[in-house]
C-alpha cells in the first residue's frame, strides 16, 4: 500500500517485482522513479524536495545529459581553441554520450559516472583518454549547477583514475649531433628548425608561428608572440596559451649563422616559386611560402630520424632534449622556465626536476666545511 505523504511531498510504495517506487508532483506533472531499496527511493524523494523548493521546474526534470551535453558545447565552443573544442567534441561524442547520454541530468548518481570510469579501465582505454572524459564531463557539470539545472555535482563524489605519466624521451648529447649532422648532410631544408627546436625549447607551434620581423640577427634576440594552431579553415595565427609563453630568447652565434644561411636558401625558394610564392614574412614557410603543414614536416623530421639511426621520437621531444641539455649542464631552474616559456620555475621542476644531477655529495662536503671549527689558539 502506497505510504501517503504531504501536500507536494510525494509518496513512496513497494512494488509487486519488490522494488520501490516513489513520486511526486510538479507543476501538475508527476514525476517518479523506481529502486531497487526503500532507501533509495527516500533519498531520492528528499532530493527532489530540495529541488522543488530551488525553483526546479518540470521541463528541466526531463532533460537528458545527451541533449545538456550537446547544448553545452555549442555554448562552450566560442570560449575555446579550435584544437581543444575538437577534442571536446570527440570525447563527448566517443565516451560520455554513448555511456551516460539517455540519463536524466537530474538523475545522475556519483555510482553511475563512477562505473563509466571503472568500465573505460576494464576495456583498456587509455588512462589520459579516460582523464580527459572525467574533466570534460566534470566541467559540464559545474556549469548545469550554475544554471540551476543541479544542486550539486554528482562527479565531485567520483574518484576518476590518474593518468600515468608517459616516459620522458629525448636525445643525448651524441644523438643531437647525429641528428643536426645526418640533416645537413642531407640538405634538409627544415634543418634550421631542428636547431632552434634544441638550441631554444620552443614549441613547435610557436616556431611555425615566427616572422623575420621576430628575430633581430645582430642583437641575437627572438621574440615569441604568436604560434600556428589548426582552426576550420586550416591553420590560423595565435596568441600563446599564457602570458609566460610570450617571451624573448637569447640567441647564440650558431643559432644566427643558421638562421642567416636559412634567410638565404629562403630567398632562393622564392625565386623558383616565382609568381605562386605567398609571403607571409614567415621563418618557416611551406615551399610556396604559406603556413607550414605540420604532416610534411613529421615525415621529413620522422626520415632524418632513421637515416641517422636514432630512436623515432616525437618532434616534441626536442623541447625535452632541449631542457635536458641545459639542465644537466648547469643552466639554474629559472633560467631553463623562463627560455621553454613556463609560468613558474616550480613547473620545470615538475616536469624536468629528475633530470637535474644529484649534488647531494657535493653539499654534504660543502656543509662539512661550513661547520668545522677554525682552529684557534685561545692561548695566545
Amino acid at each position: 500500500m502506497a505510504k501517503k505523504r504531504g501536500n507536494h511531498e510525494g509518496s513512496i510504495h513497494k512494488r509487486s517485482n519488490n522494488t520501490w517506487r516513489a513520486q511526486i508532483s510538479l507543476q501538475g506533472r508527476r514525476i517518479s522513479i523506481t529502486t531497487k531499496t526503500k532507501s533509495e527511493a527516500m533519498a531520492w524523494l528528499r532530493k527532489m524536495q530540495e529541488e522543488v523548493e530551488n525553483g526546479l521546474s518540470f521541463e528541466s526534470t526531463q532533460l537528458t545529459l545527451k541533449r545538456f551535453m550537446d547544448e553545452w558545447l555549442v555554448t562552450v565552443e566560442q570560449t575555446l581553441r579550435f584544437s581543444t573544442f575538437s577534442q571536446y567534441k570527440q570525447m563527448t561524442h566517443q565516451h560520455i554520450i554513448p555511456y551516460l547520454g539517455n540519463y536524466r541530468l537530474r538523475d545522475l548518481t556519483p555510482d553511475q559516472i563512477q562505473r563509466m570510469y571503472n568500465d573505460m579501465v576494464k576495456q583498456g582505454k587509455g588512462y589520459r583518454t579516460i582523464h580527459l572524459s572525467h574533466a570534460i564531463l566534470h566541467r559540464a557539470l559545474v556549469q548545469a549547477v550554475k544554471l540551476g539545472l543541479l544542486l550539486r555535482n554528482p562527479d565531485d563524489a567520483t574518484i576518476p583514475p590518474k593518468p600515468k605519466r608517459k616516459e620522458m624521451q629525448f636525445l643525448d648529447e651524441g644523438q643531437v649531433q647525429r641528428l643536426l649532422i645526418t640533416a645537413e648532410r642531407m640538405e634538409d631544408r627544415f634543418f634550421a628548425l631542428y636547431y632552434l627546436a634544441i638550441a631554444t625549447g620552443m614549441r613547435l607551434g610557436e616556431m611555425l608561428g615566427l616572422k623575420w620581423d621576430d628575430i633581430d640577427l645582430e642583437q641575437g634576440i627572438l621574440k615569441v608572440q604568436r604560434q600556428l594552431t589548426r582552426c576550420k579553415n586550416g591553420y590560423e595565427f595565435t596568441t600563446p596559451k599564457t602570458k609566460a609563453g610570450i617571451r624573448q630568447i637569447n640567441l647564440g652565434s650558431k643559432a644566427i649563422e643558421v638562421l642567416q644561411s636559412h634567410r638565404q636558401r629562403l630567398q632562393a625558394e622564392k625565386l623558383i616559386a616565382g609568381g605562386s610564392w605567398k609571403d607571409h614574412n614567415m621563418v618557416f614557410p611551406s615551399t610556396i611560402g604559406t603556413p607550414m603543414n605540420r604532416c610534411n614536416l613529421n615525415k621529413r623530421y620522422k626520415n632524418v630520424l632513421k637515416k641517422a639511426g636514432l630512436p623515432a621520437i616525437r618532434f616534441h621531444d626536442l623541447r625535452h632534449t632541449a631542457a635536458s641539455l641545459m639542465l644537466n649542464n648547469g643552466i639554474p631552474v629559472i633560467i631553463v622556465s623562463k627560455r621553454l616559456g613556463h609560468a613558474q620555475p616550480s613547473i620545470t621542476l615538475d616536469v624536468y626536476g629528475h633530470l637535474i644531477p644529484s649534488k647531494q655529495q657535493e653539499a654534504a662536503i660543502l656543509m662539512d666545511q661550513l661547520l668545522t671549527p677554525i682552529q684557534v689558539d685561545f692561548t695566545k
